[in-house]
């Protein structure tokens, strides 16, 4: 535990860095990432309950946009589903500069006084594909539980994570 000098709980928040590698390179993966057919696609195959692209604006340098994505309550832990009492809600805003393929996001979700904010890097590798690295924190402002949901939150976005790379490979192979 860290506590401030006069002995209460400092506010802390969780780390999370999570890579994920693809086969293709990173203009091709940064062209699918900005793209609003694959963002529809993903989210129709990724995104659980009511699925929403809510905003997409681009221009020649950089895109943003904002995803709506539910997970239904008997998919989440026991902690979580006491906690939110129905469904979770994830509102995620990305924007994205063509410069670097590089990126912010930031999370919120419903019920829960908490966000993940990041950076997102896509960078080619040596090995010909590329390298997707989200750094970041996750901060629930809930005493005693708020450790846990982070623990919870930061796992459950490196596999979404890894679900959305596989989603990405998938999709650009058929585009080959």
């Amino acid at each position: 535990m860290v506590t401030t000098e006069n002995g209460s709980l400092r506010d802390m928040a969780r780390r999370i860095e999570h890579r994920t590698t693809s086969r293709w390179p990173a203009r091709d993966v940064y062209a699918a990432l900005v793209d609003q057919t694959y963002l529809r696609d993903r989210l129709a195959e990724l995104g659980g309950t009511d699925p929403e692209l809510v905003a997409f604006t681009t221009t020649d340098q950089s895109t943003s946009y904002q995803l709506k994505q539910g997970v239904p309550a008997d998919k989440l832990p026991s902690v979580a589903r006491g906690l939110l009492g129905g469904d979770l809600v994830i509102d995620r805003a990305e924007s994205w500069t063509e410069a670097g393929h590089a990126g912010t996001v930031e999370v919120t979700l419903n019920g829960v006084p908490g966000r993940l904010d990041g950076t997102i890097t896509l960078a080619d590798t040596a090995a010909g594909g590329s390298e997707l690295t989200l750094t970041g924190q996750v901060k629930v402002g809930i005493p005693l539980m708020g450790g846990k949901l982070e623990a919870l939150i930061a796992e459950q976005v490196a596999l979404l994570l890894d679900k959305e790379s596989e989603f990405t490979a998938e999709w650009l192979a058929r585009r080959a």
